[in-house]
């Protein structure tokens, strides 16, 4: 497991970082708030993606820490950076894979959560594999471009330069092997979202995490549609939408009686942590399911990631991606019983 101490970097090397989705947001605001970023810590946020805006802009809400500065400037200016510290939300990115190689001075690199793609690559760097998604149709020159990445962050994690920041369990064997080459593991423990203002939760009993994975081809959406109508056919539902589905599924679940649609904002982590122990969080396998986890469940919130029905699932959706999203269910009960301890009354599968 990561550890919760690290080496800090030189007070006055700079960082700077590209940031694509909410959670990598998140995760290089923590990065910088355990003192793992630089003075100061400059992040470009990805311009073309809009969930990434509102969410920018709500975080600056809760008042980033010291240091650390965020803009829409997007995929350009993350390529001319030369930061000596580089903090790394998506590491199977061909952005990130075609410039670390040409990054030099670099005296550190922090690899973020990126949600369960983290785990991936944390297997992957273990097992000296290219870093091509699990999903991904790799050709022969993406797996060399994964393959040249692999080597420049063992080299680094050789030479004592590279960090994996986590929330995220890590296998007792995949820890071992990444320590032995050389990677300083630490955890993330969220301190500096325990500080943020916790005003503005979901009032609604239950609270659904809305799911890619229809939108992704993965599931049938109609039953996808008709599981979050039963729900909210049992009393009032906050429905927090993720940011790649689609406006036919968010029109349906709109007009749903009971059913509360939020608007994309800021990450689900931040928005949540105010939640009370009479309220519920419901969500297919995700990574948020295990992060909420480790937030909320010493507020004695319930997080109840439920598995997918066999019959939801499509062609789309091979066998080995299935078992990987729905390791969700073990890493939501070992964040569980990690913040307060086991729980028999407390099932892995709620479906």
């Amino acid at each position: 497991m990561p550890t919760a101490h690290h080496n800090p970097p030189h007070p006055m090397r700079p960082a700077g970082a590209l940031v694509e989705s909410p959670l990598q947001l998140l995760c290089t605001i923590e990065a910088h708030a355990a003192g793992l970023g630089g003075t100061p810590t400059r992040v470009h946020v990805r311009d073309d993606v809009p969930a990434l805006g509102d969410a920018l802009h709500e975080v600056r809400r809760f008042g980033l820490p010291d240091g650390f500065s965020a803009d829409l400037a997007g995929r350009r200016t993350a390529l001319t950076a030369h930061e000596p510290v580089w903090l790394v939300g998506d590491a199977f990115s061909g952005l990130f894979q075609a410039t670390a190689p040409l990054r030099r001075g670099l005296a550190r690199v922090v690899l973020v959560d990126d949600g369960l793609a983290t785990l991936d690559l944390a297997r992957r760097l273990a097992e000296r594999e290219p870093l091509v998604r699990p999903r991904a149709d790799a050709g022969a020159a993406r797996r060399r471009l994964g393959t040249v990445a692999a080597r420049r962050l063992r080299d680094l994690a050789a030479d004592g330069r590279a960090t994996l920041f986590t929330a995220l369990p890590l296998e007792p064997a995949v820890a071992d092997h990444l320590t032995a080459q050389g990677f300083e593991l630490v955890r993330n423990e969220f301190a500096w979202l325990a500080q943020a203002p916790s005003a503005g939760a979901p009032d609604e009993p239950t609270v659904v995490i809305g799911s890619a994975l229809a939108a992704d081809g993965l599931i049938d959406t109609d039953s996808y549609v008709e599981w979050v109508r039963s729900l909210a056919a049992d009393g009032p539902l906050r429905y927090l939408p993720h940011r790649r589905e689609t406006d036919a599924v968010l029109s349906r679940l709109a007009a749903t009686d009971g059913l509360f649609l939020d608007a994309a904002g800021a990450p689900v982590e931040l928005r949540l942590r105010g939640m009370a122990a009479s309220q519920r969080v419901v969500s297919l396998p995700s990574t948020a399911a295990v992060l909420l986890t480790t937030i909320l469940a010493p507020r004695g919130v319930a997080v109840m990631p439920q598995a997918v029905p066999e019959s939801w699932w499509t062609d789309r959706a091979a066998p080995s991606l299935r078992a990987h999203l729905s390791s969700v269910l073990r890493l939501a009960a070992e964040a569980r019983a990690a913040r307060t301890g086991p729980d028999p009354t407390y099932p892995e599968d709620h479906g």
